[in-house]
């Protein structure tokens, strides 16, 4: 598989439109199946967590008090991604706050998401749901003893995404799956997945 950058943040809440910021942004590198490299900091964005934000993550107003300032983790941020394409559970939260908060350093993303969350429904209908933890257990992958850390669910994200690229390989007879693949197949109606395979491996070449 193509090196990828699996992506998540913690937030105050679920929208950069109304206000909310990112508390925590972790990122790891998937190069050969494999994680091979990590970034992870919280970040104080000057903002005040609610109490349930606070309970459902263990990320605290006074650890965010004593965090750098965001600005200065999305620079680091940018340097550490790069142009390397984006994964995440549920891309079209990530991506809003990483834009948001990339915008307020002048820094545009370059590189398309593909989102893992779309890619299981697809490849795993019979799933419970297709919820992060749901599809750890259900998949037998290793598990973060805390979810909602922003580190420990981009490394769960990681293996799903490992995981759904060798079971489609494998399902399919695919000699790759590269990212731009899977972004054209997370668009699949669910109930025409194996036509829909097929036109792409003819487009793609696989």
């Amino acid at each position: 598989m193509e090196t990828v950058a699996v992506i998540d943040f913690e937030t105050t809440g679920l929208s950069p439109a109304m206000g909310d910021r990112a508390t925590e942004v972790a990122v790891v590198i998937v190069a050969d199946g494999k994680i091979v490299d990590r970034y992870q900091s919280l970040m104080n964005a000057g903002v005040h967590i609610p109490p349930f934000i606070e309970s459902l993550t263990g990320i605290s107003n006074a650890m965010i008090r004593n965090a750098p300032p965001a600005k200065e983790v999305m620079r680091a941020l940018a340097e550490f991604v790069g142009d390397v394409p984006l994964v995440a559970h549920n891309a079209s939260f990530d991506s809003r706050f990483l834009d948001a908060e990339w915008l307020m350093i002048n820094q545009q993303r370059r590189q398309e998401f593909a989102c893992s969350m779309l890619l299981a429904r697809r490849i795993y209908p019979a799933a419970p749901d297709h919820k992060l933890g749901t599809l750890v257990r259900h998949l037998g992958l290793p598990s973060a003893v805390r979810h909602h850390r922003a580190l420990a669910d981009a490394e769960m994200t990681a293996h799903l995404w490992v995981k759904m690229g060798a079971d489609l390989r494998r399902q399919y007879g695919l000699s790759a799956v590269p990212h731009e693949f899977l972004r054209a197949l997370q668009k699949a109606p669910k109930a025409q997945m194996n036509r829909c395979v097929e036109r792409a491996k003819c487009r793609f070449g696989l």
